[in-house]
């Protein structure tokens, strides 16, 4: 059964636009070829860190929300663990709450 997920990762600051969009492809071309399916997806653009990672006070966020079977989840974040321009990531199960806030949250940008 498909459950509903959350990932959020830090990309480094020094990628063009175009890496970053090989970047994010990677992973979403990633999840639908595990028979996932991605449900949302948010560039939250270049922000200031709360603190320096690997020397950089700044890095690319972008959110994507999908279906997944739960065995992928491993998969996926051996994934950004190799990739060297991923510098953070946080991967986490919805609940219906979650969904329901998400869903709201989406419908109230629409606006």
């Amino acid at each position: 059964m498909l459950k509903q997920y959350e990932t959020v990762f830090i990309a480094t600051p020094v990628l063009s636009e175009s890496q970053m969009k090989e970047a994010v492809a990677k992973y979403t071309d990633l999840i639908k070829a595990e028979g996932g399916e991605v449900v949302y997806e948010q560039d939250w653009g270049l922000r200031k860190l709360a603190y320096p990672i690997q020397k950089k006070t700044t890095g690319f966020y972008y959110l994507i929300e999908f279906k997944a079977e739960p065995a992928f989840i491993s998969k996926l974040e051996v994934q950004y663990r190799r990739d060297e321009r991923i510098i953070r990531f946080l991967t986490f199960a919805m609940d219906k709450h979650a969904i329901a806030y998400a869903e709201k949250r989406r419908s109230n940008l629409e606006k």
